[in-house]
């Protein structure tokens, strides 16, 4: 399997492949099995890992670089692999130990993670409850629940899973998927990001080794470091879309031979009009990239500097850039609208999705409630929330 590094020309081809046809996907419904498989082979999962271990060594900065191109490719792509770059940027913060060399060697080796977090009954998002249980059975634990919103996992190796045990204490462990009892279901019906499998996963009296299973830390938990990680990811994907939308624009105005009928000029590519829309377009693309990087940077100092300020900083300025970026993203994909006439909204044209798949990524979290948190922060020093949405 070949090993694709950061900054090569093998990735650039790479994500260059997968940006074909992904418009073709998405209208048909076809899901990315193809490309993910391109990926597994690529090793890119392992971006992050140390090239002593196995991988591609890549800083934060440029993973996240990745997610943007990624999600220029295809958004679906680029969104789908949040879990397990997640989940990996969780293990290399484990200290040594056998099961980390073990679960480095597979991200090494091209496996990559799913998502098994969410329940539909809890009271808030991201709560743990009883609906999903770790019961002690010898060398084992025993898993019974269903997960919602289980982004990725239906085209991972394996699954990261919260859950309480029947002492109600919360716990989480990393299952493989193919086992016994684990059942992935494709019922994800947003308008957009289809082809991301955020749907249903159910256990059903899977196993799974109680080596592989967390327990919480004693003493005061500190903030979750990967909260930051996980919002901030979505932004990248936003950015990533919006680039796409510069190219359909850019496209489009190109393969326009009917001008308006008051328009400045009898081609279109040809209209100052139209020439503002795209330059504008450009620069929303342009701007939401540049936030999304420069919030890397931040966090990149989490892995190094693990105090509850730094993680705090850091949840703060991926809040902020996702009032912005968002914000970028769906003005570009309403503005490529004005780029073409009745025709630019045929089903056929497929230009909603960009739209759709932002509007869908951006109702994770509604920045209207970042807004009065970071407003509460700083004007009444209220902490920001902890907690895997913020």
């Amino acid at each position: 399997m070949t090993l694709v590094r950061p900054g090569s020309a093998e990735l650039g081809a790479l994500l260059s492949r997968i940006a074909q046809g992904s418009a073709d996907r998405e209208a048909t419904g076809t899901a990315p099995f193809e490309q993910i498989a391109w990926i597994r082979q690529a090793r890119l999962g392992a971006f992050r890992v140390p090239v002593a271990d196995g991988g591609g060594g890549a800083g934060v900065r440029e993973l996240f670089d990745l997610v943007v191109r990624l999600s220029h490719a295809d958004s679906n792509i680029g969104h789908l692999l949040r879990a397990h770059y997640g989940t990996v940027e969780d293990i290399l913060t484990w200290p040594a130990s056998p099961r980390r060399e073990r679960w480095i060697a597979r991200v090494a080796e091209g496996e990559l993670f799913g998502n098994g977090n969410n329940e539909l009954g809890a009271k808030h998002a991201g709560d743990y409850n009883k609906s999903t249980t770790f019961t002690p059975d010898g060398d084992d634990y025993v898993v019974n629940g269903t997960k919602y919103y289980s982004t990725g996992t239906l085209y991972a190796d394996h699954t990261f899973v919260t859950g309480v045990t029947d002492a109600g204490v919360p716990v989480q462990a990393l299952l493989t998927l193919g086992t016994d009892g684990i059942t992935i279901e494709d019922d994800w019906d947003g308008f957009g990001q289809s082809l991301t499998a955020t749907g249903t996963t159910r256990f059903e009296g899977a196993r799974v080794s109680a080596q592989e299973v967390t327990l919480p830390p004693e003493g005061v938990i500190p903030r979750w470091h990967l909260g930051p990680f996980y919002q901030h990811y979505l932004n990248a994907v936003v950015a990533g879309n919006t680039q796409s939308v510069l190219d359909d624009a850019v496209a489009l105005i190109r393969s326009r031979t009917r001008s308006f009928t008051h328009g400045s000029a009898d081609l279109p590519q040809d209209d100052p009009v139209l020439q503002e829309v795209v330059g504008e377009i450009s620069a929303l693309a342009s701007a939401a990239t540049a936030v999304v990087l420069e919030t890397a940077d931040v966090l990149a100092r989490i892995p190094e500097h693990h105090t509850d300020e730094v993680v705090h900083e850091a949840g703060l300025r991926a809040s902020q850039a996702q009032v912005v970026v968002h914000d970028l993203g769906l003005r570009a994909a309403t503005a490529l609208f004005e780029v073409g006439g009745a025709s630019a909204v045929k089903r056929s044209a497929h230009l909603d999705r960009h739209w759709r798949n932002i509007r869908t990524v951006v109702s994770h979290n509604p920045v209207r409630f970042k807004n009065r948190a970071i407003g509460d922060l700083l004007v009444n020093g209220q902490t920001l929330p902890d907690n895997t949405y913020f």
